[in-house]
């Protein structure tokens, strides 16, 4: 009997942005060591995908480390892995722009390692059709993807052993499911549980065996670190794994090798999809609710069988919806791109849009990092650069355009100095306010939401109401208009618990935008309302205010700012504040955590002013 030809594939990857901190810790915890320990005991060859945020981190921080892969690579030891280069999820990129990132990185592996990357680690595993004919364009032989992506097209786990073969628009590229049993075991379970696994296969006559998974989780996941190398679990399964190869059972391989050796499944076509987990939390949260009710509902036992491929959540794409802040940096990525292909792709603004299209802060479950300030703010900082460079030497002007998809005008005001996004459909507030020199988005704050995890942590009873994580009562943007009752007190409206008497958040304005040497000027207006926003070329953004107060009788006006950095801000007529930091709670693979997202600070005129103008400035 053939043994099982066995593909051991790791990523590893750290995000653009990330904290030097956390590079260093990774490269002492999980990738020296890990490599280290499979170098000592000859466990080759393996498949290796080293993402290009990090790599760059290592070329200046731990070139031994990337000398030591190179090494591996050369002797046939590691097979390196392409991806976008940094790590964007491709299916969101306009297709000239995966082709690029792409073609990045597989010069990144010639120019380093000296070798020729055929293979492509598909980032989330984020899967639709048409990306096959651009992976083919690109140059890509192969992509590995979940066993997932082909059960929910019907196809028996069974089958699933062998690499397939797709095609889009007459191009083709082969496909290897990754077993997501071989997931769940490698590293959490005994060794002997992946032992027995591969005796079964082999015992079915299943050629293959893929593992493909994160590569921070052989040390880098909380208490993965002593399990991993302290207790010896890796120890035992390179002894286990090298005993099976010993006896003949096993035999690792790599992906080019198996496309010689095991005989294709066929032709597949696979729908949009990613793994499991990803599709429950690109889900609305009462969506997402009931879905692991229907899971809870359905048992594990027959959730893990060919009928719970069949029970599915959304896709990737949703989160530019569910996250309006994570759509907004979407929508000026693709903006930008598209304007430095007008433009004739400078060098240093291609680059920059290519850093601000790493996934990471684009989305959020257990893991992504839209939750953490500082992936949020990197891609700002990237977007900044690249619009710095192409808008260099240029006046202000202000922009009529559908910018986001949704069917509704925004206004793009900007200059060679800033560049700020207004949506008058949606209350008329300040949605991007970027000073391209400092690379700093003001209004890069995110709203305080209702997650699933908060009414249902891993299905518990729901906790009481008084428990929960407080929650904003409509999307936070730089500015936010209502008028607030008398009776209301600070507590309550910090927690979101309240009812406004007026609010103008999602009314929509009309809108009369003049752009001069000096700068912008904006005149919005809808019933009982009228502001003007003026974006001069220095430092500072002046927001005048005229209100009904006949009509609107008794209560506070209370322009709310929520901001991502310090401002000065000076108020005529002088007027109360109320200020608080915006905190959001929100679940990681170390367990529920509170961020400080940004600062609200309330303005608080009586009804009866009339009028009021508040001036930000900021240090040039």
């Amino acid at each position: 009997m053939d043994p099982v030809r066995f593909i051991f594939g790791v990523h590893f990857h750290q995000p653009v942005g990330n904290f030097d901190h956390v590079f260093e810790a990774h490269v002492r915890d999980v990738y020296q060591p890990f490599l280290e320990r499979l170098e000592e005991r000859e466990f080759f060859p393996i498949v290796l995908h080293l993402s290009g945020p990090l790599l760059e981190w290592l070329e200046a921080h731990a070139a031994p480390l990337v000398d030591r892969i190179g090494r591996l690579a050369a002797d046939g030891k590691v097979e390196l892995l392409l991806a976008g280069f940094y790590e964007p999820v491709l299916i969101s990129l306009p297709r000239q722009d995966r082709i690029e990132q792409v073609t990045w990185m597989r010069e990144a592996i010639r120019r380093r390692f000296g070798v020729e990357a055929a293979g492509l680690w598909l980032t989330e595993r984020v899967w639709e059709p048409d990306l096959a004919a651009d992976l083919a364009d690109a140059g890509v032989r192969y992509a590995l993807v979940d066993d997932r992506h082909f059960l929910v097209a019907g196809l028996p786990s069974e089958r699933l052993h062998r690499p397939f073969w797709t095609e889009s628009d007459g191009r083709r590229i082969a496909l290897f499911p990754i077993h997501e049993r071989l997931r769940y075991l490698v590293p959490f379970k005994p060794p002997a549980d992946t032992v027995a696994y591969l005796h079964g296969l082999r015992a079915a006559r299943r050629p293959l065996a893929v593992f493909a998974d994160d590569g921070e989780k052989f040390g880098g996941w909380p208490g993965t670190r002593e399990w991993v190398y302290e207790r010896g679990w890796l120890r035992e399964f390179l002894d286990a794994i090298q005993e099976t190869i010993a006896a003949g059972e096993v035999r690792l391989t790599t992906p080019v090798a198996a496309l010689v050796e095991v005989t294709s499944g066929g032709l597949a076509y696979l729908p949009t999809a990613s793994y499991r987990e990803m599709e429950g939390w690109a889900l609305p949260a009462p969506a997402a609710t009931r879905l692991a009710a229907l899971e809870r509902e359905l048992g594990p036992e027959r959730i893990a069988g060919p009928e719970g491929a069949l029970v599915r959540g959304g896709h990737w794409r949703h989160f530019l919806v569910k996250y309006a802040e994570a759509g907004r940096m979407h929508r000026k990525m693709l903006a930008l791109s598209s304007l430095a292909r007008r433009r004739g792709d400078p060098p240093a603004a291609r680059r920059a849009i290519g850093r601000a299209q790493c996934n990471d802060a684009y989305w959020h479950g257990v893991f992504g990092g839209l939750y953490l300030p500082h992936l949020r703010r990197a891609v700002w900082e990237q977007l900044a650069s690249a619009e710095r460079v192409l808008r260099r030497g240029e006046p202000p002007a202000v922009e009529r355009l559908d910018q986001d998809g949704d069917g509704a005008e925004e206004l793009w005001a900007h200059s060679a100095r800033w560049s700020a996004l207004v949506s008058p459909a949606r209350g008329g507030g300040i949605e991007e306010l970027t000073i391209l020199e400092r690379g700093i988005n003001f209004a890069d704050v995110l709203t305080r939401r209702r997650e699933a995890y908060h009414t249902a942590p891993e299905g518990d009873a729901p906790p009481p109401a008084d428990a929960l994580p407080p929650v904003d009562p409509e999307d936070r943007v730089l500015t936010v208009e209502r008028v607030l009752p008398d009776a209301l007190r600070r507590e309550s409206y910090e927690r979101g618990d309240y009812v406004p008497l007026r609010t103008w958040a999602r009314e929509p304005f009309s809108t009369r935008a003049d752009a001069t040497a000096g700068g912008v000027e904006m005149v919005l207006r809808a019933p009982g309302l009228g502001k003007r926003y003026r974006f001069p070329s220095s430092g500072s953004i002046l927001i005048e205010y005229r209100w009904d107060a006949a009509a609107l009788g008794s209560g506070w006006f209370a322009p709310e700012l929520s901001l991502a950095h310090p401002v000065t801000i000076r108020c005529i007529p002088e007027a109360e504040r109320w200020e608080h930091d915006i905190v959001t709670v929100s679940k990681s693979e170390r367990g529920m955590e509170e961020t400080v997202q940004g600062r609200s600070i309330t303005v608080r005129w009586p009804i009866s002013a009339a009028e009021g103008r508040i001036e930000l400035t900021w240090e040039e």
